[in-house]
């Protein structure tokens, strides 16, 4: 199936900008001085989970002054659809995390059934401790368990079908500078 580009361009000339690109790096700042003032004597294992993580990943592992090692996972339950579904592996961890404080690197806490499952694996491989960072908490009751908070959030957002900044609209978006949310969603 074709991807209409007009669309994709149409979506976001159309979108509403809830964060500009300077929010988000001071959300970003703020995250790394936590996560910092927490993990910087932890020689940490820094996770990133793919594709939503990449940005953020980026963005964060540069604001953070102390030694990581750094590598990805890949789980989804979107696959490029607007809503989620059975939790998909595509790449688990190739270090061990025995003994190892591990730190999860996410675009959004939206239910949050991927990253659940994500910190329970971390902790079934054997991770001493395992810390998340979102860059988004989306707002509602829908949590995979009541209260679920990441360790280290960015910046809490409304319930809308949201993109940028590592969160894709079907595949596309994921490079926007801020945080948009999509027209009427």
């Amino acid at each position: 199936m074709a991807i209409d580009l007009e669309h994709i361009r149409q979506v976001m000339d159309e979108a509403d900008c809830l964060f500009s690109q300077a929010e988000v790096e001071a959300a970003m700042d703020q995250m790394a001085d936590s996560i910092t003032a927490e993990l910087a004597d932890a020689n940490p294992l820094v996770y990133s989970v793919m594709n939503g993580g990449l940005v953020i990943a980026g963005q964060l592992v540069t604001r953070l002054p102390f030694p990581m090692e750094v590598g990805y996972l890949h789980a989804t339950r979107y696959r490029n659809k607007l809503s989620g579904g059975e939790l998909f592996w595509k790449a688990r961890a190739e270090h061990s995390l025995v003994g190892r404080t591990v730190l999860i690197l996410d675009d959004i806490l939206d239910e949050g059934h991927t990253l659940a499952a994500i910190v329970e694996y971390c902790k079934d491989a054997g991770a001493e401790s395992v810390k998340t960072a979102v860059m988004l908490d989306k707002q509602h009751q829908r949590k995979a368990y009541p209260g679920m908070r990441a360790d280290y959030t960015g910046l809490d957002v409304e319930d809308r079908y949201i993109f940028g900044f590592g969160l894709d609209y079907k595949g596309y978006w994921r490079n926007a500078p801020g945080i948009y949310a999509l027209k009427g969603h």
